[in-house]
């Protein structure tokens, strides 16, 4: 990563808290204000060179999200909805898959395994963007359940989806048996590390009733859990999201003390605000070095694939449970349909595109190309639509 630290870290900060004030006083969302401004930072001479790589997005900016994200889920509301989540993070992130998948052979003319790999690597829902924009817009209840959970789960299946896709593309052979036990072993594996991760941090806490160290204890447990599980070639997204799990729900029990408790509220939404800023400002200037021109075509394809296969994924799975005690509402699938945003995730995938995968350069330019439709069109517009559909207030600010 090419940076002056100190001037590159404060110029970031310095524009992350000068757009929140922005963005909050034109009511615009705050994750849009972030790629619009990193895009013009990108073209000032005094730019601070920051690349954008999978190793920064992964191990530096995605495990603080996703452990603050999933620190604050109640597993027993959790799990009440877990049947539908876990269906919507596996069929769902599958069917959407091989929906963009085969419009990309037929339509773009790419070649089967290089759509293959674009349509798994774009399936998944992005924890970033998604929790990022419903938090603006204060939802509340189950519907920022749905979606925050879905969006976290079904990260583990596009993580062994696109190494599945990934590895044929490179040319290896794998049959279905090992594709399968692949599949078990990352996601089996990023469970076992989360929870052993999670339970032995919790046996430190216990152990003491300073706050800062409290505070410190829940650090190693995101990063630690993610670089146990990243080093053991299993999924670190689920390694995180378990360990999150563990420590935010057994902390109601007593393990943290009162001051602790305060303390990490405040510095898990400042790590949050943070990783946020950071990420929305490198895709903004990221894509502002990138040529869509010539990928405009295949790109448009793209966009419009990837929002059919979000509805076929939701509309269709949520029926299955339409008469049950599980059903979700129409307006609460509309949400989760629309409120599909694609973000860091998809780009930290396609930036690490292994040698020999066809198409690399214009699947990485695609990637961009519907990520800045996703965040500019959709992040723009799902403001709008939770309201029309009464979820937020129509004077709330998002």
């Amino acid at each position: 990563m090419e940076l002056n630290f100190e001037r590159g870290a404060v110029l970031l900060l310095l524009i992350a808290a000068v757009v929140a004030i922005l963005t909050r006083r034109l009511r615009l969302p705050y994750s849009v204000g972030l790629v619009a401004a990193g895009m013009v930072v990108a073209l000032l001479p005094f730019a601070p060179k920051v690349s954008l790589t999978k190793d920064l997005i992964f191990t530096g900016l995605l495990p603080p999200l996703i452990f603050e994200a999933a620190f604050y889920l109640r597993w027993q509301e959790l799990r009440r909805d877990m049947p539908v989540i876990v269906v919507l993070a596996t069929a769902g992130v599958l069917l959407s898959a091989a929906i963009t998948t085969v419009g990309m052979h037929f339509l773009a003319h790419w070649e089967w395994l290089s759509a293959l790999v674009f349509g798994v690597l774009i399936a998944a829902t992005d924890p970033v963007s998604v929790i990022a924009t419903f938090r603006e817009a204060n939802v509340q209840g189950r519907l920022r359940r749905l979606v925050e959970a879905e969006s976290l789960f079904n990260d583990g299946t596009a993580a062994v989806g696109f190494g599945i896709a990934a590895a044929l593309a490179s040319g290896h052979s794998l049959t279905g048996l090992a594709m399968t036990r692949t599949a078990l072993i990352t996601v089996g594996g990023g469970l076992l590390c989360g929870a052993l991760v999670g339970h032995l941090v919790l046996y430190l806490i216990v152990s003491t009733n300073d706050h800062v160290v409290e505070t410190a204890c829940t650090t190693i447990a995101a990063y630690g859990s993610f670089l146990l599980a990243d080093s053991l070639q299993v999924s670190g997204v689920l390694a995180t999201l378990t360990a999150g799990l563990i420590l935010g729900n057994l902390r109601t029990r007593g393990p943290i003390s009162e001051r602790g408790r305060e303390t990490l509220q405040a510095f898990w939404e400042f790590a949050a605000f943070v990783a946020n800023s950071i990420v929305f400002l490198l895709i903004g200037m990221h894509e502002a070095s990138r040529r869509f021109g010539p990928v405009w075509f295949p790109a448009a394809v793209a966009a419009l694939l990837v929002i059919l296969g979000r509805a076929a994924a939701i509309y269709p799975i949520c029926q299955l449970f339409a008469r049950s005690s599980l059903r979700v509402t129409k307006q609460h699938q509309h949400v989760l349909f629309w409120g599909g945003l694609r973000g860091a995730l998809a780009l930290a995938l396609v930036l690490g595109l292994p040698e020999g995968v066809p198409r690399a350069e214009e699947i990485v330019s695609v990637s961009f190309a519907v990520v800045a439709f996703s965040i500019f069109v959709q992040g723009l517009s799902i403001a709008p639509l939770l309201r029309a559909l009464g979820e937020i207030p129509r004077e709330s600010r998002t």
